[in-house]
């Protein structure tokens, strides 16, 4: 079987959950990686078993490679928009974590004067590709809950709590270097959690026509800013065409969970965890009954995304069902965002 050569830029984390996913995929390998650190590069090369020749502490050495197929950005979203344009002007394809830019302005900079024909360029929400998505998708389409009416969506967890000896809870002390909190870095509850839900809103909207992400408007916006500047508890409501509407949050001090919640005239759909799938679990409840459905689960949810995007790469072309989000649809999410963060 024929392999894809991915590439990493950036060894924090995130990019070592992703790694772990090569594991489980026959048409992907891990060839190379590259990073300032010496110590993750020594770390990642004896992890993951990588060859000291496409080890890297020059980002450009490991874009230049032609063995290199494709490059997964894993860097700050500060440092998104710089390395994606460096990617293409090479004619690499390209995988930008979440979210890929830090503002609409960027991402439309990426389409108007860096994406050709040739071009691949997609956003890393791994849980686009996990099989509990698409059942989703599918079960809506075959209107299993009627007409679509409204949805909730939200990830939260509280990381800004901590209890003392005497078991008072206690805000903690924000690092300012910390990327999450660091505004030049990209920080913030809604750019770091808060693309999650708004993404899943514009797909479920599209469901209905895609003249539904014509007109978005933003209402009832809540948000609390933190010591560093920026926001660590944000909510909103979304209105998709004056029909559809969707209500999202995203926060760093309160236990919002995964859960995704989707209404329609027939009934109501629910997904347990729609960002990890742990539990992997769909439930559909109309006419007075609940019906769980159960999905398909691996080891490492990364690995979909990894086999989706190579199988594409492969084929030379873009699948019916291949749920990535390409520069359109992140310009589109962006300009959400700017507007819920202003």
């Amino acid at each position: 079987m024929k392999q894809i050569n991915w590439g990493i830029i950036g060894l924090g984390a995130i990019a070592a959950k992703f790694a772990i996913g090569f594991s489980n995929t026959k048409n992907a390998k891990l060839l190379g990686i590259a990073s300032k650190s010496e110590d993750k590069l020594k770390s990642f090369r004896n992890n993951f078993k990588i060859d000291q020749e496409y080890c890297f502490s020059d980002y450009r050495d490991l874009i230049k490679n032609q063995n290199i197929d494709i490059i997964y950005i894993a860097l700050p979203t500060s440092m998104h928009f710089e390395w994606a344009v460096k990617c293409l002007k090479e004619g690499k394809k390209v995988l930008i974590e979440k979210p890929a830019t830090l503002n609409s302005l960027e991402a439309i900079n990426i389409k108007e004067n860096f994406i050709t024909e040739d071009s691949f360029c997609t956003e890393a929400f791994m849980y686009l590709y996990h099989p509990q998505i698409k059942k989703t998708l599918k079960l809506i389409r075959e209107g299993e809950i009627g007409e679509l009416i409204s949805m909730e969506s939200y990830f939260g967890r509280d990381i800004l709590t901590k209890r003392s000896f005497f078991g008072f809870k206690k805000r903690k002390k924000i690092n300012p270097k910390n990327r999450l909190y660091n505004k030049k870095l990209g920080g913030g509850a809604i750019l770091d959690l808060g693309c999650y839900p708004v993404s899943f809103s514009s797909i479920i909207a599209a469901t209905i026509s895609k003249e539904s992400l014509d007109k978005i408007s933003l209402f009832n916006k809540k948000k609390e800013i933190g010591a560093t500047g920026v926001d660590i508890d944000s909510y909103a409501e979304l209105k998709f065409n004056d029909n559809f509407s969707s209500k999202i949050g995203a926060s760093f001090i309160q236990n919002l969970g995964t859960q995704s919640k989707i209404k329609g005239s027939k009934g109501e759909l629910i997904i347990e965890d729609t960002w990890s799938a742990q539990p992997s679990r769909i439930i559909i409840k109309n006419n007075n009954k609940e019906n769980i459905i159960e999905i398909e689960n691996r080891d490492n949810i990364y690995s979909y995304e990894i086999e989706a995007i190579s199988k594409i790469l492969i084929n030379k072309k873009v699948e019916l069902d291949f749920l990535g989000l390409f520069i359109d649809d992140t310009i589109i999410n962006m300009k959400i965002i700017d507007s819920w963060m202003s």
